[in-house]
């Protein structure tokens, strides 16, 4: 559900007291805040947001030019992946530059004339928000400004029209003869930009110490139009492998990352599920797993069981629905009632919930324990939140309902009968 964003009159004070205002002319007039947030073809000598730091102020600037140069606005030798990975791995580096490329970006795709120009700001940002999350302190006014074009199509058609109808500059009418390939509808962007931000805002972007790849940005852009295997509905999941694997009844990532956990000696691991794997690591699987691919150079279980736990994690929807978390959290002491909660799942949800549960029941098997240090009590632990979401905002609810997560999860691995599991993908 989309949260209500805040109004265009908060937008206009959050501008006009984070702008950094530029000026122009001989007499130096500081240029309005409407101006100051539409598209510029020239460059500019400071940076948008307010800041002291020199870097930063130095950075800015030459990052317009990068986000200019991505958009087709200035020419340049580089092609557009490397321009985005240039972009995008000074942001991640410096949080400092976040911010200020985004508001960038929203300068550079308001009242923007060329359609294709428009479009490729817009898949930046979305690129973008595959690595970095923009400060609290800014994220509502992204958040006001994507959800202003979730349904823009017609009004920014409009808006073009009108604005080729006003006299044009010779250097705009050259840049407009090269626009007639347009892409994506603006609304697809920014539904998807508006969805990534909401995820990125609560993980924090990408992890880990290796900087952003060629390959990490080829793969952000195609997220776009093609739905990761992270971070979508079960439903969105089957049917993307609908065509690969149509006679599976289980998501293939579900099923062959716990493959590969069993097949690299996970069971006999001690502090598996508990002890992260390496998180450049596991950022490398997880993009080879959303091409289809298990690499055969995996040797740490802990990176497949850390990735298997992140797929979970980032469903769009938990494994067990909304609608049935008061029942699971009122029958978390009842074996019977837990496991008939179970069977009113959808179809879909009941197989990956069983499935999840057949595999732990591996690992809570004594002579696993014996080797792994994790017991049904600590196995129950590190999956519960991965299974259950508490929609609470309340610091005491969320503790009480952790516990009882926990203990519902613990009587299905010790009390739900999962034989009919076996063999299936």
């Amino acid at each position: 559900t989309l949260r209500k964003p805040i109004s265009q009159s908060s937008m206009a004070d959050w501008a006009s007291k984070n702008l950094n205002m530029h000026t122009q002319g001989i007499f130096r007039r500081r240029i309005s805040i409407s101006n100051m947030l539409s598209w510029n073809g020239g460059s500019i000598k400071k940076p948008m947001l307010i800041t002291s730091n020199r870097t930063i102020k130095k950075e800015a600037c030459e990052m317009f030019k990068l986000v200019q140069s991505y958009m087709g606005d200035r020419q340049t030798r580089m092609d557009r992946n490397h321009v985005a990975l240039v972009t995008v791995t000074k942001c991640w580096s410096m949080q400092g530059l976040r911010d200020e490329l985004y508001i960038q970006l929203i300068r550079q795709t308001t009242d923007n004339m060329c359609y294709r120009s428009l479009a490729w700001g817009w898949e930046l940002m979305a690129i973008s928000l595959a690595f970095f999350s923009p400060s609290p302190k800014f994220q509502s006014y992204l958040e006001g400004y994507i959800y202003r074009h979730l349904d823009s199509d017609e009004k920014i058609a409009q808006r073009i029209k009108e604005l080729k109808n006003k006299k044009i500059t010779k250097s705009r009418k050259k840049r407009k003869q090269n626009t007639e390939d347009e892409g994506l509808p603006i609304s697809t962007y920014a539904k998807y930009c508006y969805r990534k931000l909401q995820k990125v805002a609560v993980t924090g972007g990408k992890k880990g110490l290796r900087k952003p790849t060629v390959e990490e940005i080829t793969h952000a852009r195609s997220a776009i139009v093609t739905p990761s295997l992270f971070g979508s509905s079960l439903e969105e999941i089957m049917l993307r492998q609908q065509d690969m694997y149509p006679g599976n009844k289980l998501p293939w990532v579900q099923t062959q990352l716990s493959q590969q956990v069993l097949a690299l000696g996970g069971e006999q691991t001690e502090g598996i599920f508990r002890i992260p794997g390496d998180i450049d690591e596991v950022n490398a699987l997880k993009l080879q797993v959303d091409q289809w691919r298990i690499p055969s150079s995996l040797s740490d279980p802990n990176v497949p069981a850390s990735l298997l736990k992140l797929w979970y994690r980032e469903l769009e929807e938990p494994v067990i629905p909304q609608q049935f978390y008061k029942e699971c959290i009122s029958n978390y002491e009842n074996p019977d009632a837990a496991v008939a909660v179970v069977q009113l799942l959808p179809e879909l949800n009941r197989l990956v919930l069983c499935y999840l549960i057949h595999f732990l029941q591996i690992f809570a098997q004594p002579s696993n324990v014996g080797r792994t240090k994790m017991d049904v009590n600590n196995l129950a632990m590190v999956m519960a939140p991965n299974c259950l979401r508490c929609q609470s905002d309340d610091p005491r609810v969320i503790f009480e309902n952790t516990r009882k997560e926990m203990s519902f999860l613990r009587m299905l691995i010790v009390h739900l009968d999962t034989s009919f599991i076996k063999g299936l993908v």
